[in-house]
């Protein structure tokens, strides 16, 4: 049996701005937008469809500062501080942390650029920069990459997003190569769920066996219209996951992403592959999982039209206890979108979106989750940029 989703995003309003005092820049992001989405078989609550103002589709509504200081000898200090909420309810986004979407500080000079705090990981970069759609509106790539049937945080260990506690290295470009290493002893597995999790902060930094170890690389090459690049994302899963019960068993995950574009001025071509690694014991099986993206985007004047295809085949999270795939299956997304730029700042969007999935693959995919038990819709939108 296959399940179709379609996602249509309308009317939306992108607006950035910026201002400069002294060495810190003020800079925001305010986006809203109108969304409809159909469940073609909603066996959950029997409620198959959706109608609201949506906040963020776009690009992430954010609050941000950033500064940086001169300290001679080509060396600097730099400092960002990006808080991200919902313009519709006036609440936080993130879980309700203060500086959710980034919050770091470090150094930068000839040697390159060293930052701590809360990151984005350069797989999230490396992706969402691909993707036609930026990962956000009902086009994004996250749709079916990530897992939102695993509760507790699983889908970050499929995607991942953010990174807490971490400290990351980004090179200088040598011969249009560049490299990004990041680490962290105390990550988060959450983020994308938005909750906080309390059980694997800082706080556990004298108790490193019990928290998440991540591992990330990030190699890139970029000459004229040619970007390619290679990632790899290790995460050594300790006690404070906060999974769910049935997934605690999770030992570790290793993401493998590789794409590029190719600009060829008139069109812009994308494409992506990603294959997911997962170790675990007991009842819960080794499992693997693979995503691809291809895409392309047109730009025509002060319009750029885009349309993607993403396909994912999910062949892990067995439960040995029944013998099957527990999230199982293929889920194919595809996307088509335009912008138009009213100026440098402010843009109109428009997006459309169907989702082909098996019914093993169902209540994995982003946007099913947007129905309560009793049949009410949920505050929170699925399709909302990260």
């Amino acid at each position: 049996m296959q399940k179709k989703i379609i996602a249509l995003a309308v009317a939306g309003l992108a607006s950035t701005a910026a201002f400069a005092q002294s060495n810190v820049t003020i800079y925001g992001s305010v986006d809203a937008g109108y969304s409809y989405r159909w469940d073609a078989e909603n066996r959950t609550t029997g409620q198959h469809s959706r109608s609201s103002i949506d906040t963020g589709n776009s690009a992430g509504n954010r609050l941000g500062f950033k500064g940086v200081e001169d300290l001679g000898n080509g060396l600097k200090a730099v400092f960002l501080l990006e808080q991200g909420f919902n313009f519709d309810t006036g609440t936080m986004g993130q879980g309700g942390r203060t500086f959710g979407r980034q919050a770091y500080v470090g150094l930068t000079g000839g040697f390159g650029t060293a930052v701590a705090g809360r990151l984005y990981t350069p797989h999230f970069s490396f992706v969402s920069g691909i993707d036609p759609f930026a990962a956000g509106t009902v086009g994004q790539y996250r749709n079916v990459w990530g897992n939102t049937g695993s509760a507790g945080g699983a889908n970050n260990l499929l995607d991942p997003t953010r990174v807490d506690n971490a400290v990351a290295y980004i090179s200088p470009n040598f011969g249009c190569f560049d490299v990004t290493v990041a680490y962290s002893n105390a990550a988060a597995a959450d983020d994308n769920s938005g909750v906080v999790n309390t059980t694997n902060t800082s706080e556990n930094a004298g108790e490193n066996a019990k928290n998440n170890t991540v591992y990330a690389l990030l190699a890139k090459y970029s000459a004229g219209p040619v970007l390619v690049g290679l990632n790899i994302h290790h995460i050594a899963v300790g006690t404070n996951l906060g999974l769910a019960t049935g997934q605690t068993s999770v030992k570790s995950i290793t993401n493998y992403t590789v794409g590029g574009t190719f600009d060829a001025q008139v069109v812009k071509l994308h494409a992506v592959a990603g294959y997911n690694v997962l170790s675990a014991s007991g009842l819960q099986a080794d499992g693997t999982y693979s995503n691809y993206l291809l895409g392309v985007t047109a730009p025509i004047g002060k319009a750029v039209l885009k349309a993607s295809v993403n396909y994912s085949d999910f062949n892990g999270e067995k439960n040995a206890a029944i013998g099957s795939a527990t999230h199982g299956g293929t889920a194919t997304q595809y996307a088509i979108g335009a912008d138009y730029n009213l100026s440098k700042r402010t843009n109109l969007y428009a997006a459309y979106a169907l989702i082909d999935a098996n019914s093993s693959r169902a209540n994995t995919v982003y946007g099913t989750g947007d129905a309560t038990a009793s049949g009410t819709a949920a505050a929170n939108n699925p399709f909302q940029h990260a």
